[in-house]
């Protein structure tokens, strides 16, 4: 029976070099809860934009074991196998980080981030945090965290697991309303392998208030210029700028 490991990462900040200061995942199985939530050490130094956001500081992971030490990750590669999945929101990013610890996962993969960019399409933001006030889980939280002996914090890896956990309850609910009769984790998984086409009225540079295809009408060198020089575009971003040049 498959495994749902839903994960998150707090780091020492999000270069080149940073690396996961805290680990903390959820296992459905069935009807139980497994979690796990380690603090880690690093030689790199949290950047004080990271500990604004998180809150972690220097003292907190002094004399912790290094990520691939901790009880957390040696049992997340235990579970790393085919038939079970993986969750998250954002998943490059956390995917990126534990590639840095020679974590290569082989379960199959649902990033929330690009399925409520898919199903939740007319929204202003697809953060997680947006979606906690969006949706009202901040309301059933506390009840869901006491249950699971979780401490509520914003952008604390377990603390946003626990909302990631609330959130995707309400995915499937949109999923099963666009895509009747499917088996929801397996159109998650289709759904996250799929780009997002992104023409909605831009909101930065020149042009913003336009929409991609208004811009490639006008102005398709300001696109490919986009492309060749912005390395902060997502994936979504790129193949949507690279759809309207075809």
């Amino acid at each position: 029976m498959a495994k749902y490991v839903l994960l998150d990462t707090e780091t020492t900040g999000a270069g080149e070099s940073d690396r996961i200061i805290q680990l903390g995942y959820m296992v459905l199985d069935g009807k139980s809860v497994e979690v796990h939530n380690d603090m880690c050490s690093s030689e790199v130094p949290i950047a004080y934009g990271a500990m604004e956001v998180h809150g972690i500081t220097p003292e907190m992971i002094e004399g912790k074991p290094p990520c691939t030490q901790t009880a957390a990750f040696q049992a997340l590669c235990r579970l790393n196998s085919p038939e079970n999945v993986l969750i998250i929101h954002n998943a490059p990013f956390d995917l990126g980080m534990l590639a840095k610890e020679n974590f290569t996962s082989q379960m199959r993969l649902i990033d929330t981030l690009r399925c409520a960019k898919h199903l939740f399409d007319e929204e202003e933001s697809h953060r997680l945090q947006y979606f906690r006030y969006r949706l009202g889980l901040y309301k059933s939280e506390q009840a869901e965290a006491e249950a699971l002996g979780v401490e509520v914090k914003a952008h604390d890896a377990i603390g946003d697991v626990l909302v990631l956990k609330l959130f995707l309850s309400e995915l499937r609910k949109r999923l099963q309303e666009r895509f009747s009769g499917v088996n929801p984790i397996d159109k998650m998984v289709e759904l996250t392998q799929t780009p997002v086409f992104f023409n909605r009225p831009m909101k930065f540079g020149k042009y913003k208030g336009k929409t991609l295809s208004e811009i490639a009408q006008t102005d398709k060198g300001y696109l490919s210029w986009m492309l060749g020089n912005m390395e902060n575009l997502d994936e979504d971003m790129r193949y949507s700028i690279q759809k309207v040049l075809e």
